[in-house]
């Protein structure tokens, strides 16, 4: 089992900056693959960026390309996502997901990870 939890959500000023963490408990961290998806009350959950066990590769939707990065320290257990140049549009809960990289499910697709953290709130303001 492995325990997911995010931190660093706020409120932000359009334009500003914001940096998500993601907390993974676990041994095996380092193996695993790791996502980050947004949500509104009532819309779907929303890829937003993802990234390989070894940091080699790297993911975006469109909506956010240019503007966050992810990246991750596996000595500590931890996956970032670092938000520049935010919009309104990016307010949403942001969840951080994992997954072991060796089942090679689909990355962009919230069905592609087994484990979920709780979620942080995001609020840019215009």
């Amino acid at each position: 089992q492995v325990h997911v939890v995010e931190s660093g959500g706020g409120l932000v000023q359009t334009g500003g900056s914001l940096r998500l963490l993601c907390a993974a408990s676990g041994r095996t961290f380092s193996t695993y693959a790791a996502g980050w998806f947004r949500q509104n009350p009532g819309k779907e959950r929303e890829f937003v960026a993802a990234i390989s066990w070894t940091g080699g590769r790297t993911y975006y939707a469109d909506s956010v390309k240019g503007r966050f990065t992810i990246s991750r320290d596996n000595a500590k257990n931890t996956v970032y996502l670092q938000m520049n140049s935010v919009k309104p549009e990016d307010t949403a809960v942001y969840y951080c997901a994992v997954t072991p990289e060796s089942d090679h499910r689909s990355r962009v697709l919230s069905a592609g990870y087994d484990y979920w953290g709780q979620g942080t709130q995001v609020t840019v303001s215009s």
